[in-house]
């Protein structure tokens, strides 16, 4: 297990805790923010993104024998999506909880074409299922769209269609194959998987707050802090779950990875939506 959590860390994460760093503090120091703060902030982001990793890579090495692991991962990595909508139906903060799973679905696309540029396997990963992907990425970023800019009383309309939608999407995935049946697991799957997924919730319910505390302290701009860093980083598990699975060649998994996180957001979204119209709107 030790050796594995060693290898877990390649050259793209320090490159990407390089520029984290870089960024931050960079912009304190240009926009007149504390570099001290936000240098707090920055490493405080790092050490989200390493546990993620972490987490991640225990996650896919645990199902890696596990037939459709593609669509369990895009469930496992909106753990931290669920985690928010949860926590603003507790505080009664419907429309905050839908929207929270809803921005994901418009970054979840941008980072599988990175992913798979840096693992140079562009070509190859949008000529697997092409019209599926592009269907279900559009389709979904459409529907997630659509919440933002219909007013409150066609919410029941946009509920009935993306619930179809979004069930039909998910019934005609492509179906994958076995994965791995000959190969040895590097630690007890039984004892690590649940503790990883866990982790993988808890940290990254907590990346969106501490990503928020760095570019605060910071002073970088707005504009690049909402769309490049927030999006980016908070997306950062379907992120590094595309990486590891088409670093094992599973390119379908790793489409899959993305598209079913976006369907699941517009489930989540649903879920909120409900409770939000059930309530009688009285939040």
């Amino acid at each position: 297990m030790k050796q594995f959590l060693f290898d877990t860390i390649g050259h793209l994460d320090l490159v990407i805790w390089i520029l984290v760093l870089a960024f931050f503090c960079g912009s304190a120091l240009l926009f007149g923010g504390d570099i001290n703060l936000a240098f707090i902030g920055a490493a405080g982001v790092i050490f989200e993104m390493v546990l993620i990793a972490l987490a991640i890579e225990i996650i896919i090495e645990c199902l890696k024998k596990t037939k459709g692991i593609g669509t369990i991962t895009g469930f496992i990595t909106n753990g931290p999506e669920a985690v928010c909508l949860l926590v603003g139906l507790i505080a009664g903060d419907i429309i905050f909880a839908a929207s929270t799973p809803l921005g994901s679905n418009f970054m979840n696309p941008i980072l599988l074409i990175i992913a798979a540029l840096i693992c140079r396997q562009f070509l190859l990963t949008f000529s697997t299922s092409r019209l599926y992907t592009i269907i279900t990425l559009v389709t979904t970023a459409f529907m997630a769209a659509g919440f933002f800019l219909l007013p409150r009383t066609l919410y029941p309309i946009w509920l009935l269609v993306v619930s179809v939608v979004s069930i039909l999407l998910f019934f005609f995935r492509p179906k994958e194959q076995d994965q791995g049946e000959d190969e040895d697991y590097s630690f007890n799957p039984t004892f690590w998987l649940l503790p990883a997924i866990i982790t993988l919730m808890i940290t990254g319910y907590f990346l969106d707050p501490v990503v928020t505390f760095a570019a605060t302290h910071s002073h970088a701009p707005k504009g690049v802090i909402g769309f490049v860093v927030l999006a980016t980083l908070t997306s950062w598990p379907e992120f590094k779950s595309c990486i590891v699975l088409l670093g094992r060649g599973n390119r379908l998994a790793a489409i899959l990875n993305i598209t079913v996180s976006n369907i699941t957001n517009i489930w989540l979204a649903g879920i909120g939506i409900a409770a939000y119209l059930v309530s009688g709107a009285k939040y």
